[in-house]
């Protein structure tokens, strides 16, 4: 294998503009031809029927004419019409006159070839007219007709009231000359009608596909650097406003996941950085201290001291490790462990650690909807709490009094932590969800801190389909919302790991 597509995955890009010409040509023959075997049949058919209709025509006057004219005038008169007739009596003598059927076939005869028609025979004045053949011929009726067509010619043979039959014959030649150059003019006609087609597709399809080049030259244009062009369609609801929508669209989405991609690559060397500079601090306190007990001869105390302040480096490296460890976890995605869990259960449990880390710090909880139940990693939320419990204690300098109100609003639970202390400028309250983003009074309130405990806090909950947000309050104010579970009575653990989505912050979850 060569690594490459299967072919059937291969896009065509034969030529639009010439598949376009080609298939409208093809269907205008194929209508073209359509309509001249239409006419063709149409015009032939009621050519034919002409020829039949004369042949009844003349059949039923010479059968008018039966007793007044003599058979052979009669079959004269008759054949001067370009028909061969045969009269045969009803005692069985017959008369023929015309051309031949076979002279027929293969066209109109000669008229300098036809036999001279009969004179009539007189007819006496003093006859009485009761003995006229115009009397006899009164009642001479066609009793029955059989029309047959052969090889370019359509004979009647009609059957008289008087016992005598005549029998017409028509050649179609004339008919099939005509259909004939009929259909060498169609088809000429139709060749030139194609030819001028052609050329007028050729001249529509080019202007009609205009568009697309100018979308071509737009994407190489745009490949080339310039990122800020557009098409902007005059007419977004046809095909081609269509598909200049979604290129621009496209387009938007590009440079926008562009600025998104060289944004977060300026975040990421910013948090780089930062993150570098943290740990350079209680690196170099732990190098210097190494270098001192190693280089130098220090006594049992200093030495003690200096032990002690490798450790406490040691320690505040490793917490700085550990944040940023946590940090890209929520990042890629936390693995929680989700059960019916009461928010007051934790936020007591949480007020009782903080009151034993500091000594002086003042914590109520307050309930005001009873047990809020909602589905959600304990230890999780446990440790946001606890996040936000330490930020008041540095706030206050552990001396502070902080209030955390648990309730209920709509299908979600709250909890909100305030504190008495300076609070946080109007300007700074979306900042501090940033990594590594310390305020000057925090820092020097707590002497430390690496400025990830916020950012971490607000993974976790966005981890939980929940958010933090720090909303204007005297003090400093955090509010923490959770969606609620629809059962509120004793919460249950549920083991396993389940999958949480997050709708926004990029958070997601990995089972």
């Amino acid at each position: 294998m060569n690594g490459e597509a299967p072919s059937a995955s291969v896009l065509r890009t034969g030529s639009l503009r010439m598949r376009t010409v080609v298939a409208v040509l093809v269907l205008l023959a194929v209508l073209l031809g359509a309509l001249g075997v239409v006419v063709q049949a149409t015009l032939g058919d009621r050519l034919r029927a002409q020829v039949e209709d004369r042949l009844r025509d003349r059949a039923s006057a010479a059968a008018a004419l039966v007793g007044t004219v003599d058979a052979a005038d009669l079959a004269d008169r008759l054949s001067m019409q370009g028909l061969s007739v045969t009269i045969t009596a009803a005692d069985g003598g017959s008369v023929e006159a015309g051309p031949s059927p076979d002279q027929l076939r293969h066209g109109p005869p000669d008229p300098g070839t036809l036999p001279a028609p009969a004179a009539a025979p007189a007819r006496d004045a003093t006859a009485d007219p009761s003995t006229t053949g115009t009397d006899a011929a009164s009642h001479v009726t066609i009793r029955s007709s059989r029309l047959t067509e052969g090889d370019r010619i359509v004979t009647l043979v009609s059957t008289l009231s008087d016992g005598s039959r005549i029998r017409l014959t028509a050649g179609t030649g004339p008919v099939d000359e005509v259909l004939g150059e009929l259909r060498w003019v169609m088809l000429a006609a139709s060749v030139g009608f194609m030819l001028v087609a052609a050329v007028g597709l050729v001249i529509v399809v080019r202007r009609t596909m205009r568009p697309l080049d100018v979308m071509t030259n737009a994407a190489r244009s745009i490949a080339h650097g310039d990122r800020g062009r557009r098409l902007r369609p005059a007419r977004q609801g046809t095909e081609i406003g269509r598909v200049a929508v979604a290129f621009d669209e496209m387009l938007d989405a590009v440079e926008g996941a562009e600025r998104q991609a060289v944004s977060a690559e300026a975040r990421m060397r910013s948090f780089l950085s930062d993150a570098a500079h943290e740990l350079r601090t209680p690196v170099a306190g732990i190098t210097a201290a190494a270098d001192t007990l190693v280089r130098a001869r220090p006594d049992v105390v200093e030495r003690e001291e200096l032990a002690v302040h490798v450790v406490r480096q040691a320690g505040r490296a490793a917490r700085l490790v550990d944040d940023l460890l946590l940090m890209a976890r929520v990042d890629g995605g936390l693995a929680l462990e989700p059960a019916s869990v009461d928010l007051g259960a934790i936020a007591r449990s949480e007020a009782d650690r903080a009151r034993l880390r500091s000594p002086g710090l003042t914590v109520q909880v307050s309930e005001t909807d009873g047990a809020v139940v909602v589905s959600a990693d304990g230890d999780r939320i446990g440790q946001v709490l606890a996040n936000l419990l330490e930020n008041a204690a540095r706030a206050t300098d552990g001396a502070g009094h902080v209030v955390v109100e648990i309730d209920r609003l709509g299908d979600v639970g709250r909890v909100r932590v305030a504190d008495d202390g300076p609070g946080i400028p109007a300007v700074d309250r979306a900042r501090v969800f940033d990594r590594l983003v310390r305020l000057d009074a925090a820092r020097a309130a707590s002497g430390g801190g690496a400025g990830l405990g916020l950012p971490i806090a607000r993974g976790i909950a966005r981890a939980h389909g929940g958010e933090l947000v720090c909303p204007p309050g005297v003090g400093t104010v955090f509010v923490l919302t959770i969606p609620a579970t629809t059962d509120q009575h004793t919460p249950t653990r549920h083991g396993g790991l389940q999958p949480i989505g997050l709708p926004t912050g990029g958070c997601g979850i990995v089972t």
